[in-house]
């Protein structure tokens, strides 16, 4: 009797009985453990266990890690390593561009939602701050520019990260008119070319004192 008893007990791990169910406790616990380790903290195994289903299911509905962090904190349609290989399927001279339509088309799909909550944690909590810098630096951008062969990688990431969130800063969460009604493609137009140049322009030369 006492074995049966425990067999009916019930289990944290372990696969749960539906599907979704199993999803959604997955993306409840990533955004924890995520904000609290960050993105190289986090391992699959503790955000397993802290939703109570076995690791395995990480991988069976979001491909890894990456994909879980996509979903769970950016709410990115697609793994993180697809959207940078969009980003670079394409001429280099319009890299820039891509990456400023890809950010705001994704943004845009939830009203910048997910971006501005994100930003919003920041001040607050230091740990949303690293994931966040987490998103742009190491998840997307140094990607991004590893591929590139140019000087200044690092310095190159960090600069069309503070372009980026400064654009998304102003679309989304303080709201400066006309930025928040302007068309994506016109934005793309205006900061596609100062990214450009951050990825593959001299960003060493200091500009001569006009007179």
């Amino acid at each position: 009797m006492e074995h049966s008893t425990e067999r009916a007990a019930p289990k944290r791990r372990g696969r749960r009985a539906g599907g979704e169910d199993t999803k959604a406790a997955l993306l409840e616990a990533a955004r924890e453990v995520f904000v609290e380790r960050g993105y190289d903290g986090a391992t699959v195994r503790v955000i397993a266990a802290r939703a109570g289903v076995d690791a395995a299911m990480v991988n069976h509905w979001f491909g890894g890690k990456e994909g879980l962090f996509a979903k769970a904190v950016l709410q990115f349609p697609v793994d993180p390593g697809e959207l940078v290989e969009r980003v670079l399927d394409g001429p280099r001279e319009q890299l820039g561009e891509r990456i400023a339509r890809m950010f705001l088309t994704v943004w845009d799909t939830s009203g910048g939602g997910s971006f501005a909550a994100l930003v919003r944690s920041v001040t607050a909590h230091e740990q949303v701050a690293r994931v966040l810098r987490e998103l742009f630096l190491q998840v997307v951008l140094k990607r991004v520019v590893g591929t590139l062969d140019v000087d200044r990688p690092e310095l190159r990431a960090a600069l069309c990260a503070s372009q980026i969130v400064g654009m998304g800063m102003v679309r989304y969460v303080v709201s400066f008119e006309p930025l928040v009604s302007a068309e994506v493609e016109t934005l793309v137009a205006a900061v596609g070319p100062t990214l450009q140049r951050y990825l593959t322009g001299d960003i060493s030369t200091v500009p001569s004192k006009q007179v």
